[in-house]
């Protein structure tokens, strides 16, 4: 097994083909193949810790370390959920169909017994956090529970998927300012429809398998008018960061610096192909270079202050 599965994104070369091959459908479960939303659950906890004034350095570099783990395993939990709940929608569709769960590679009864290691590895993480952490990210769980629901009662499953992955930013900002404000919310709201936005050309990967299985999404929803309105959520995602950046009296550094990130995510609109599912994709985890490219400009904000 040292070739990608055909008609999917899942990978089976590199270190995962040198796993023993019991280990294996655990680790694609988890989605370790494909890193990307690791990275994607992880940014925004990074922004928000970065963002707070008066955080001591080495308070904030123990945190970003923390939540880098955390990512991992509350992303791999995120993916076993997700794949307990649409283990029958995903054998429908080409680009899932060799998902374990999906092809039988894992039973129901493994995936719950490796659901709860993941959460009491993830429950120890957070009790290193303060209260008020302990407390947004036990609240997180019901939205990680929640989205798989989302695409079969909604139109809109990415706007959930960006409030539950995109947790991170209030979660990180709570932990390093151990309070709750506007320039969280803003955060918030900033990540939340990123995340939309890039969630929505992702999904422009599976339009004809979901319209034949009755799969709702917001792609096929904004089916001829992807650029519109992926460029309305990175707009607002732009404005949300300003927003943030100003009510949490960032330094002067923020602003020039917010330019590359707005670069990056015009490139993405100007891009955005809906029929060409090769160029979405490659659009989608382009976004880890642009959550980067955030970081750094909070990174220059918080510099200089």
């Amino acid at each position: 097994m040292n070739q990608p599965i055909p008609h999917t994104d899942i990978r089976v070369d590199g270190w995962i083909g040198r796993l023993p091959p019991r280990l294996r459908p655990y680790a694609l479960l988890m989605r370790l193949d494909r890193p990307i939303g690791t990275w994607l659950l992880f940014l925004p906890g990074v922004w928000g810790i970065m963002l707070p004034d008066h955080v001591p350095a080495r308070q904030r570099l123990f945190l970003i370390a923390l939540f880098g783990i955390g990512s991992v395993v509350m992303r791999g939990a995120g993916c076993v959920v997700n794949d307990m709940w649409d283990r029958d929608i995903d054998r429908q569709v080409a680009r899932t169909a060799g998902r374990p769960l999906a092809s039988g590679a894992l039973s129901m009864r493994e995936a719950a017994l490796f659901l709860a290691a993941l959460l009491l590895i993830g429950f120890n993480i957070l009790m290193n956090l303060n209260g008020l952490s302990q407390a947004l990210g036990a609240s997180s769980l019901i939205l990680v529970g929640l989205y798989p629901l989302a695409k079969r009662v909604t139109w809109w499953p990415q706007l959930v998927m960006g409030f539950t992955f995109g947790f991170g930013a209030p979660l990180g900002y709570a932990a390093a300012a151990d309070h709750i404000d506007a320039a969280l919310g803003t955060l918030y709201a900033a990540t939340i429809v990123w995340q939309l936005g890039f969630d929505t050309i992702y999904g422009f990967q599976d339009m004809e398998d979901d319209a034949r299985i009755g799969v709702r999404s917001t792609s096929r929803l904004m089916a001829g008018h992807a650029r519109l309105f992926v460029g309305v959520c990175y707009g607002l995602t732009l404005a949300g960061l300003a927003g943030a950046g100003y009510l949490a009296h960032v330094g002067p550094g923020f602003w020039p610096a917010l330019a590359l990130p707005a670069a990056l995510l015009g490139w993405q609109v100007w891009r955005l192909d809906e029929r060409s599912p090769a160029t979405c994709l490659r659009l989608f985890r382009f976004n880890r270079e642009t959550g980067l490219a955030i970081a750094l400009a909070v990174l220059a904000g918080t510099l200089t202050r």
